[in-house]
């Protein structure tokens, strides 16, 4: 070989080994950096844990057993990856602002096991420094051959399923949580919605909307088959958003609820049923079965719908959560200078630094 013709190739492969690091630098790393938000501290009446007291800084108790099995702390799930982390920041900061016991609150975050947990939990340390957290790897692999195509692709990652699992992820002491989706702010205390009563026998609680058109979450071809339309034979269906519920962990194991899930997602692989993602399944196995939550905790739609994520007004009534729910996401409106009215109010939870305040 030439030494011109060498220097060609070596530049060649140095090219695609860059591109290569480049791609999964990107797949790895989160491009943003977070302010640290401020300690909160738990009112006087807020009951202890642990002996845990409004001076203690330290973090012994944080992942321990004797704490996360307490029946005093408020248990919350999200998920967690590099897109949505910005909303995860904010979501987490509204939720300990608004509680009069934040000391008692545990997050519980499930992460994608290809990403990488180690910059995932010291970016959520280093701004909430405070924050008792854990965080779980979720194997794709056990959801990706049930996913099928929906109208969305940000509906078909599998993170977006791993609600479907937390009974499984999550240490089997903890008996009832909080799920949340990355997209909202509470202005409320989490404590009382975590609060909201499940009666003798409902699996979860979570906002209904009857006025909904629910038959257009599900295809032609599942109205017409009548072995799958009676499914809600003798149930008063209607709509929930699965972004915002409360769950009993201890009934959703005992009732092996993930399988009842899964078996419909399976179905949905040999026959069209449902062209929405993850929340059909869910609605399949609970519509017309859940204990009600008032419909201030879940002012969701705020993102317009999932085509063009146009403005959206808020719901009548009062507001404890507001839901960017939808295409259009608060942070990507307010960085593209189009926000939306509502968005006003998401972003005084904005942990983002600007890029010239980055520290060298």
């Amino acid at each position: 070989m030439k030494p011109k013709q060498a220097v060609h190739v070596l530049l060649f492969l140095s090219f695609n080994i860059f591109f290569s690091l480049a791609k999964e630098n990107v797949r790895t790393t989160i491009p943003q950096q977070f302010g640290e938000a401020p300690k909160f501290y738990n009112a006087p009446e807020c009951p202890s844990i642990n002996n845990l007291s409004n001076d203690d800084d330290s973090n012994d108790d944080k992942n321990s057993n004797n704490y996360i099995c307490s029946d005093e702390v408020v248990h919350v799930a999200m998920t967690l990856d590099v897109t949505y982390i910005r909303g995860s920041m904010a979501a987490i900061l509204s939720t300990l602002q608004h509680t009069s016991c934040p000391q008692n609150v545990f997050f519980h975050f499930v992460a994608s096991a290809s990403a990488s947990a180690s910059r995932l939990q010291t970016t959520i340390a280093t701004s909430f420094p405070y924050l008792k957290f854990q965080i779980y790897r979720f194997h794709d692999t056990s959801v990706a051959g049930l996913i099928s195509t929906s109208i969305r692709s940000a509906l078909d990652c599998p993170l977006n399923y791993a609600r479907s699992y937390l009974a499984n992820l999550l240490p089997l002491c903890v008996r009832k949580v909080v799920y949340l989706d990355s997209d909202l702010v509470l202005v409320d205390d989490i404590a009382k919605l975590a609060a909201i009563p499940l009666g003798d026998d409902k699996v979860l609680a979570a906002p209904e909307y009857c006025n909904a058109n629910f038959t257009s979450y599900f295809t032609p071809t599942f109205w017409s088959n009548p072995s799958l339309s009676l499914t809600f034979a003798n149930r008063k269906a209607c709509y929930f958003n699965t972004g915002v519920m409360v769950i009993d962990l201890d009934r959703w194991r005992d009732g092996d609820y993930t399988k009842k899930i899964e078996e419909w997602m399976e179905l949905q692989k040999r026959m069209r049923i449902y062209n929405l993602g993850s929340l059909p399944p869910f609605l399949l196995v609970f519509a017309g079965n859940i204990a009600p939550v008032d419909h201030r905790w879940n002012q969701h739609g705020l993102g317009g719908d999932n085509f063009r994520g146009l403005c959206r007004d808020l719901h009548p009534g009062p507001v404890s959560l507001l839901h960017w729910s939808g295409k259009g996401k608060p942070w990507a409106r307010l960085d593209a200078s189009r926000p939306c009215p509502l968005d006003a109010l998401w972003a005084p939870y904005d942990l983002l630094k600007p890029p010239f305040s980055f520290d060298s």
